[in-house]
């Protein structure tokens, strides 16, 4: 899911660039990611049930999108 969650990331930040290649995939890819992380079965355990398990994910992955915005 961390996986899933990066990827989000990255395609999220290569559809934001001004007219980005590509946007239908882009797009299909953001949906897709995002079908994948909902629907993970973790979010169906008790541990997955409380917000501050998204807000860990997010921030576990919020690394990734500080490396980007330097290269941007």
């Amino acid at each position: 899911m961390i996986a899933a969650q990066r990827e989000w990331h990255a395609t999220y930040r290569a559809l934001a660039a001004p007219r980005p290649r590509h946007a239908t995939e882009l797009r299909r890819r953001l949906l897709l990611l995002s079908v994948r992380i909902e629907w993970h079965p973790f979010w169906a355990s008790p541990a997955g049930w409380s917000p501050a398990a998204r807000v860990e994910l997010r921030r576990l992955t919020a690394g990734d999108r500080s490396a980007g915005a330097e290269a941007a």
